[in-house]
């Protein structure tokens, strides 16, 4: 595929306010207080912390100054000569509850200043309890026109909005008399023209009645709760909006005339920048699962936490870590994960891998934020999470070995009974042998110690680092003693067992617990299993195949054709992530799981490999590994603004350019080619070590290689 020239100027356009500039004119953009995005914001934090996006590419200082609301100065922090720009911690004197402040900041390199940003106003509000928590902005209704109205007889419509959202309609009728309007809704058709109102699983179907009055009137149509999910654990709809429902389509019966402005879907949506992110590649069927995967992390934000879809409405720690990855895959928001992830410390589910997934959700937190003040007032809860009170003396972990007291499940705010899950549902385990010294849940327990160990390090807590570490090297040892198969090469699926599993072997890789002389043969067995586990299971999956240096297997997957896989989600009629890979697997799935939309976080992680090398984003990391992609461009977002990739294959090498923010140095690792070919950078020949290209400067570069 040709360079889509277009494609890249907007992207460009795009980044415009975020890329690096040296110019006067140019002010601080993107601001945040407390990770909040937005003109008005609140916050529950008296001394909270504030980030923008720099218009330099190297920021050398920096001015911030607070004003209340009759625009008086109560902190000016003067010229600060840091090149600090994600939370910068205020410093003046605690804020006043329920007042509101406004805050603005400009910044210098060298002698050049920039101009003052616009203001962000800020509202302090005192915390109901003494559990930190973090705020989030409003939920937003989009009004969204119909793409298609069928008159189907003379009373009869069919309307399609083009895509699946949760929401309600509004219509806008003038009437001659009252009547009665019968309105079907739902997320799938029986036919071209007709709401299928019986459509499995937990597929969406609602039929009610509108009451309409003589004359001009707007009428917003009432969903009826479901008491699946308004009840229990469901989170539930504020109470200052209204019920909704997932769906595509609507029929209705009983009107006589309907014109395109008479009809609403009002989508209901955490705030989304659609323009944050963007994904063009030369195969059309990776182009296609982006779009639906992306759209997936808007469509599912509908309660401003992380869900389990429509069905239930509960929040699940390992839906959430996806949902999570995948959210700053596509849009610069971190709040609404970071209260996802909060939620969830005090709010526990029952898998034992879940709970270790608070950990893994704090780490991403950090690495994307570079705010350290979540992790910080969670920090012992955090530590029970990687559940080391359950572990024997090799570190290996069990729920089933007498150690999984009443005092333990209280340190993680668990009530009831822990189960190992591996994954689900229980048949997308590929025949997984589940042992009490569970191989994956044991995975699990290494990668949260890691991930635990760099927090305290981060937070000043050495000596509980090292010792996080050292229970690591423990569990490393034993994993690899106890649970490997010498004979076939194989991770097995837990002591005792014979049996090896993708899972069991899938883990080991994704979190760097194979031997680099093992790898090789447990990389090439999880490839062969092809997409033998759930959509959940193919977050690990991926991430295996991309850290084994398998790309071409990773994206064969990603744009496979096959009943289990994101193709066949848009090829049965749905236009948001399915809970599971078809029906087939799962009879009662629904339609709008976000856990499924795994690509949205691949795609931009791993194969354009946009990642944070240090916390927020302070150096980033821009690994491509595009497989047998003859191109791409895209657009991924960050706390410090995008950054641009695009890739070109020329004959055997290939041309990448990379755009990195102000304030954001990065280290560029190159595709493999086929054998050594000569790499220049923005025109001149350079050693490439290893094929890494180290202490990029912000700003735009053209790399060349053979060409």
């Amino acid at each position: 595929m040709k360079r889509n020239t277009l494609f890249w100027r907007s992207v460009m356009l795009g980044v415009a306010l975020g890329m690096a500039v040296d110019v006067q004119a140019a002010a601080p953009t993107g601001l945040m207080c407390n990770l909040i995005t937005g003109p008005n914001v609140q916050v529950l934090d008296p001394a909270p912390r504030f980030t923008w996006i720099s218009p330099f590419s190297e920021q050398t200082a920096y001015q911030i100054v607070v004003e209340d609301d009759a625009s008086r100065a109560v902190w000016d922090s003067g010229k600060v000569d840091s090149s600090k720009s994600v939370a910068v911690a205020y410093g003046g004197k605690a804020l006043s509850p329920d007042q509101t402040y406004a805050w603005r900041v400009r910044t210098w390199q060298g002698d050049a200043s920039s101009e003052w940003s616009v203001k962000q106003r800020v509202t302090f509000t005192p915390p109901a309890n003494d559990i930190y928590t973090t705020t989030r902005r409003p939920l937003r209704v989009t009004p969204t026109p119909p793409t298609k109205i069928v008159r189907k007889s003379d009373a009869h419509w069919f309307i399609d909005f083009g895509r699946a959202a949760f929401g309600t309609i509004e219509l806008t009728l003038d009437q001659p008399a009252a009547g009665k309007l019968t309105i079907h809704l739902g997320e799938k058709t029986s036919d071209d023209t007709t709401v299928d109102r019986k459509p499995g699983g937990t597929l969406r179907y609602r039929a009610v009645t509108l009451d309409t009055q003589p004359g001009r009137h707007v009428y917003r149509v009432t969903i009826p709760p479901d008491r699946r999910n308004t009840h229990g654990a469901a989170v539930l709809m504020p109470k200052d909006l209204f019920e909704v429902l997932p769906f595509r389509y609507v029929e209705i019966e009983g009107l006589s005339k309907l014109e395109p402005d008479d009809i609403r879907q009002l989508a209901v949506t955490y705030p989304f920048d659609d323009d944050a992110c963007a994904f063009e590649s030369s195969d059309p069927t990776l182009n296609a699962v982006w779009d639906l995967c992306r759209y997936t992390m808007k469509a599912t934000s509908f309660l401003g936490v992380y869900v389990d879809g429509d069905r239930e409405r509960i929040p699940y720690e390992a839906d959430a870590y996806i949902n999570q990855l995948g959210h700053y895959g596509v849009d610069r928001e971190y709040a609404m994960a970071r209260y996802s992830h909060e939620y969830l410390m005090r709010r526990p589910t029952w898998p034992t891998e879940w709970i270790l997934h608070s950990v893994l959700m704090a780490e991403a937190d950090w690495m994307y934020t570079g705010d350290l003040a979540s992790a910080r007032a969670h920090y012992d809860d955090l530590k029970a999470k990687t559940l080391s009170a359950l572990a024997r003396a090799d570190g290996l972990i069990s729920t089933q070995t007498g150690k999984m007291t009443p005092q333990v499940l209280a340190s993680v705010h668990f009530k009831g009974k822990l189960r190992d899950i591996v994954d689900w549902p229980t048949t997308e385990r590929d025949g997984y042998d589940l042992r009490p010294i569970n191989t994956v849940v044991n995975a699990f327990h290494y990668r949260a110690l890691r991930h635990m160990a760099k927090l305290a390090e981060a937070l000043g807590r050495t000596n509980e680092a090292a010792e996080f570490n050292r229970q690591a090297e423990k569990v490393y040892t034993a994993f690899n003693e106890k649970l490997f198969d010498p004979q076939t090469g194989l991770y097995i699926d837990g002591e005792g067992s014979k049996h090896s599993s993708q899972h069991a072997n899938m883990f080991a890789l994704a979190f760097d617990l194979a031997p680099k002389d093992r790898r090789r043969k447990v990389a090439e067995f999880v490839a062969s299993k092809n997409m033998a586990c759930s959509v959940y299971g193919a977050q690990y999956l991926l991430e295996a195949l991309y850290e084994a240096d398998l790309d071409d297997a990773a994206l064969n997957l990603m744009r496979s054709k096959d009943i289990r896989s994101w193709y066949n989600m848009i090829h049965v009629g749905s236009t948001v992530a399915l809970e599971a890979w078809d029906m087939k697997f799962k009879p009662n799935l629904d339609w709008n799981h976000a856990w499924g939309a795994a690509p949205a976080n691949i795609i931009p992680r791993y194969l354009v490999g946009v990642r944070p090398l240090e916390p927020g984003f302070a150096k980033a990391l821009i690994a491509p590994q595009p497989g047998p992609l003859k191109s791409f461009s895209a657009k991924v977002p960050t706390i410090r603004g995008p950054i641009t990739v695009d890739y070109q294959q020329h004959g055997v090498g290939y041309e990448l350019r990379v755009n990195l923010p102000g304030n954001c140095p990065g280290r560029i690792v190159l595709p493999s080619t086929a054998k050594p070919l000569p790499v220049k950078l923005d025109g001149k020949s350079i050693d490439a070590p290893a094929g890494q290209i180290d202490h990029v400067t912000p700003g735009e570069h053209v790399v060349t290689v053979g060409g």
